[in-house]
């Protein structure tokens, strides 16, 4: 029998609705550790985003940007960042239509717009603050995500003119830009091959929509009982609502740790 990894997936999964962190999930994530397993982050978050988080549990490997950056113990192993000519067509074209957009790379992040309230309201949802505005920020870094603020009707000609990108939406009015073929099960299958992991011998817990891929990706998907009916469907084995002790009782159930 191989050495085993779980991922798990942050906001829904880790974290509670409040964003907060269930003392039961650090148990469980310290005994999984004890068991010798390799404990990972799969997040559509950057890297910044989550640090505090990985210094809480003591995890040092991650699948983030949903798939673009992964590290695993503290190396990076894979970087696909999107491709920069053409996010500079897409700011034209987003500026023009009056559209913000947030740049990522792996230590920060910029705004497009000096202030917007598309901004304010989504970044708020993760407690996280207006960007600094730098419109030209992407033109000399690698970068692995953007946020494009729009409504959903207002998604559909980006996805047409942009083939090159894939369209992930996560509120009502920002959607993730990523390269066209990135996900956190091919972050997890560039991490895992490096590795030379058997499928088998990997797990991933997720609740959200860009979870899928993933849970259907690894060994045994785990689905929050909070996750929506589509991830559910999708998954191996449903575990409780993250307020339930999700984590700590799926691991148990799946028998990975006592």
């Amino acid at each position: 029998m191989g050495k085993k990894i779980v991922f798990f997936d942050i906001d829904g999964t880790l974290l509670d609705e409040n964003k907060e962190l269930p003392p039961s999930t650090v148990r469980a994530v310290q005994a999984l550790k004890e068991a010798g397993v390799y404990v990972a982050i799969a997040t559509g978050r950057a890297p910044f985003m989550f640090s505090d988080l990985r210094k809480k549990l003591g995890i040092h490997s991650f699948v983030s940007f949903n798939g673009q950056y992964v590290v695993f113990e503290g190396n990076v192993i894979y970087k696909n960042p999107l491709e920069r000519h053409k996010l500079h067509e897409l700011k034209e074209e987003a500026d023009e239509n009056g559209h913000p957009l947030v740049f990522m790379d792996e230590s920060t992040m910029r705004a497009s717009v000096e202030d917007h309230p598309y901004i304010h309201v989504s970044m708020g949802s993760l407690k996280f603050a207006h960007p600094p505005h730098d419109p030209i920020y992407y033109e000399t870094r690698d970068i692995y995500q953007a946020l494009l603020f729009c409504r959903p009707e207002e998604e559909h000609e980006y996805v047409s003119a942009y083939p090159e990108f894939r369209f992930v939406r996560w509120h009502s009015v920002s959607t993730d830009v990523l390269p066209v073929g990135g996900s956190k099960a091919e972050g997890i299958r560039k991490l895992i091959e490096r590795l030379g992991m058997a499928k088998e011998d990997v797990y991933a817990f997720g609740d959200g929509l860009n979870d899928m891929e993933m849970l259907q990706f690894v060994g045994t998907g785990v689905a929050m009982g909070n996750a929506k009916e589509e991830v559910k469907q999708v998954a191996d084995f449903v575990t409780k609502r993250v307020d339930e002790e999700g984590i700590l009782y799926g691991l148990k159930q799946l028998e990975l740790i006592k």
